[in-house]
C-alpha cells in the first residue's frame, strides 16, 4: 500500500451546508455533530448547515464548525476502513489532525477552538490588522519586503503562511501590509490580494491570543499519539503529546510552513495526500508544491463514494 496522509483545513474554506449530508448519511458523523453542539452548549450543526453566513464567519464559530467538518469526515473514512500513516492540519487544522491521531478528545478540542478563535479575534481590533495573499515572488524575497516595509513603518508585516512556492501570505498591521503589499508589486509580484479576514492570524500581533490560550492547552491532557503529526511550525513529525501542545501553543503567533510541511512528508515517502473536511484548498496547494502527489479531497457523500473506489487506500 502507498504511504497515506491526511491533510485538514483551516480558515477559510467554510460554507453553508458543510456535513450536512455525511451527518444524515452516517450515524458516525451525526454523532460528532452532536458532540460538538453538547461541548460547546450551542446549535453549531444548526449553522453550520443554515447559517445565516455572517455568524459562521465569526472565527469563534468558524473554527470548531470546520474542526466538526473534518471529524465527521474523518469518523466516515475511519469506518470504511482507511488507515493513514500521517497527519497534517493547515493553521486550525492542525487540531482536526491532533484529534484524528487520538491526541485530544473531540468535546475539549471544539472548546479549545472556540476560545482560540476569540482570543485571535480579541488580540487585535477589527481593522487594525490585515492579511494579504503574494503571488509570483519566492519565500526570501516576500521576507525581506516585509521586513522592509516593517522598518519604514515602525509597524508589525510579516510573511505568515507559506502556502506553495510563489504563494505566500503576509499579515500585520492594516498600513504596514499595505505598504508591503505595494513593495511586492514594485518588484514583481503577479498579484496581491487583500484578504477577507478579521486579523493578522499567525503575527506577532497574535502575541496576546498565545499568552491567553497556553494556559488553557496546559491543563488539557495531551495523548501521545498514535499517528505521526507533522507540525506547522516546524514542519517536523512528532508523536509525545508534550510535543503537540507545543506546536498548537507556538502556532498562534508564528508561521504556517505548509510549503516545508509538504515537501518534508514527500521526502519522508508519502504519496497520497487526502484532504478532509471542507473545500479543497489544501488539495489545490500540494499539487503546486509538487504535481506528482496524489490528491483527494473528501467533504461530502460523493467524495467518500468516490474515493471508496479505491480499494488500494482501505484496510478491509
Amino acid at each position: 500500500m502507498p504511504k497515506v496522509a491526511a491533510l485538514f483545513p483551516g480558515q477559510g474554506s467554510q460554507k453553508i451546508g458543510m456535513g450536512q449530508d455525511l451527518a444524515h448519511n452516517w450515524p458516525k458523523a451525526m454523532g460528532v455533530f452532536d458532540t460538538v453542539d453538547k461541548a460547546l452548549e450551542k446549535n453549531l450543526s444548526g449553522l453550520c448547515w443554515n447559517g445565516p453566513e455572517e455568524d459562521l464567519r465569526l472565527t469563534e464559530n468558524t473554527q470548531p464548525a470546520l474542526l466538526a467538518h473534518s471529524i465527521a469526515a474523518w469518523e466516515v473514512l475511519r469506518e470504511a476502513g482507511l488507515k493513514v500513516d500521517a497527519v497534517a492540519g493547515h493553521s486550525l487544522g492542525e487540531y482536526s489532525a491532533v484529534v484524528c491521531a487520538g491526541g485530544l478528545d473531540l468535546a475539549s478540542a471544539a472548546q479549545t477552538v472556540r476560545l482560540r478563535g476569540r482570543l485571535m479575534q480579541e488580540a487585535v481590533p477589527v481593522g487594525r490588522g490585515a492579511m494579504s495573499a503574494v503571488i509570483g515572488l519566492d519565500d526570501d524575497a516576500v521576507r525581506n519586503l516585509c521586513a522592509e516595509a516593517s522598518k519604514e513603518t515602525s509597524e508589525a508585516v510579516v510573511a505568515a503562511n507559506f502556502n506553495a512556492p510563489g504563494q505566500v501570505v503576509i499579515a500585520g498591521t492594516t498600513g504596514a501590509v499595505e505598504a508591503a503589499g505595494e513593495k511586492c508589486r514594485e518588484a514583481g509580484a503577479r498579484r496581491v490580494l487583500p484578504l477577507p479576514v478579521s486579523a493578522p492570524f499567525h503575527s506577532p500581533l497574535m502575541a496576546p491570543a498565545r499568552e491567553g490560550l497556553n494556559p488553557e492547552l496546559e491543563e488539557l491532557p495531551f495523548a501521545d499519539l498514535s499517528t505521526p503529526l507533522y507540525r506547522n511550525v516546524d514542519a517536523q513529525a512528532v508523536t509525545a503529546g508534550d510535543a503537540i501542545r507545543d506546536g498548537l501553543v507556538r502556532q498562534v503567533d508564528m508561521p504556517v510552513l505548509w510549503t516545508q510541511t509538504i515537501k518534508q512528508m514527500r521526502e519522508d515517502g508519502f504519496e497520497v495526500f487526502i484532504e478532509i473536511g471542507t473545500g479543497a484548498v489544501l488539495s489545490g496547494l500540494v499539487r503546486r508544491i509538487d504535481r506528482a502527489a496524489q490528491c483527494h479531497s473528501v467533504g461530502t457523500v460523493a467524495d467518500v463514494e468516490k474515493l471508496l473506489e479505491h480499494g488500494d487506500l482501505l484496510t478491509k
